[in-house]
């Protein structure tokens, strides 16, 4: 039996197919199947609202003041990817509206505009900057500032891009309901760093279990209320195969962006490398939250589909990347 499903950990190791991947692909199934109603649902939301309330409250505590302080002097680069992240992600997401409709449902647009208003990934960033042989410490600064960024500009975004779709309720409301939800938390780990940082630096598995498995829980959810509301039956499978080649559209263009104005900008090898990967990707730790929070129950399925799969897709093309470019850097 090992020697069978060896050729199959091969492949899926070399297709950066990671154990979490699985299980969000095993939420998904088990929503679909039991999804989850009524009283359940509500204690399951509350769950929710903790996990991901101490989700942010770790990454606080885990993230270095001096890591932000080293990477701050890049300014140019940290604008560059914001740039990339909150302008040229939300223009082609709107230069994609002739396709609602025809190629993707209207409520699968709302969630590639939802996509196109995320901030960029940390852990993810952060480590192919490494494997790539960038320059890290920007790459902390800049994928940080993009996350506490985002807790404003996402929901604004969101509320100017968005009509339908949303839980209603202002931009203001939405900020609010955000910071309160998130920041904080976050704000909280950051005061209480001197003093239980080194803890959490020692427990990092533990960070890892929080952040994914609020994650799980949220896609559970979410995808249980879209599922009793005939979230399947509204997707088709021509829907789903669509949604896999404009994200892949959309990374391929936010990678090529990212390259030509770092080359052109006259950055370093180093720092362009740090502004391909913050520039192009999408968080899905924020990201679903965010969802949670902005969209109503019965869409946040169709929602976060997109970013799901985005998500998956950006692993797998920057992990290649990554091992190539550190090969080509030794």
């Amino acid at each position: 039996m090992p020697s069978l499903l060896a050729p199959v950990s091969s492949v899926l190791r070399r297709l950066s197919i990671d154990t979490f991947t699985i299980l969000l692909l095993c939420t998904v199934a088990l929503a679909s199947v039991l999804p989850c109603a009524g009283e359940t649902a509500v204690v399951l939301g509350k769950v929710t609202t903790v996990a991901i309330g101490l989700l942010f409250f770790l990454h606080g505590a885990k993230l270095s003041r001096e890591a932000i302080v080293a990477g701050m002097t890049h300014w140019r680069l940290h604008l560059l990817v914001l740039a990339s992240t909150f302008v040229m992600f939300p223009l082609l997401g709107l230069a994609m509206k002739p396709l609602a409709g025809s190629v993707v449902t209207p409520e699968l647009y709302v969630g590639i505009l939802f996509l196109c208003t995320l901030p960029s990934t940390v852990q993810s960033s952060i480590a192919f900057t490494s494997m790539a042989r960038g320059n890290v410490a920007a790459a902390v600064c800049s994928a940080s500032a993009s996350n506490f960024v985002g807790i404003f500009v996402t929901p604004l975004l969101v509320s100017t891009l968005i009509v339908q779709g949303s839980a209603g309720g202002s931009s203001l409301d939405a900020v609010i309901t955000i910071v309160e939800q998130l920041l904080l938390p976050f704000l909280a780990g950051q005061f209480l760093r001197p003093w239980i940082g080194k803890w959490v630096d020692r427990h990092k598995p533990m960070l890892k279990i929080v952040d994914q498995g609020s994650i799980l829980l949220v896609v559970y959810t979410a995808f249980s209320e879209s599922v009793n509301e005939g979230l399947w039956h509204k997707l088709s499978g021509e829907s789903l195969a669509a949604l896999v080649v404009i994200s892949c559209v959309l990374l391929a263009i936010a990678l090529g962006v990212a390259t030509w104005a770092s080359r052109r900008l006259g950055f370093s090898r180093e720092d362009e490398i740090t502004i391909v990967f913050c520039g192009s990707k999408k968080s899905l730790a924020s990201g679903v939250p965010m969802a949670k929070v902005l969209f109503a129950p019965s869409a946040l399925g169709m929602v976060i589909l997109p970013v799901m799969l985005f998500h998956q897709i950006q692993l797998m093309v920057c992990a290649v990347l990554a091992q190539k470019w550190g090969r080509e850097n030794r």
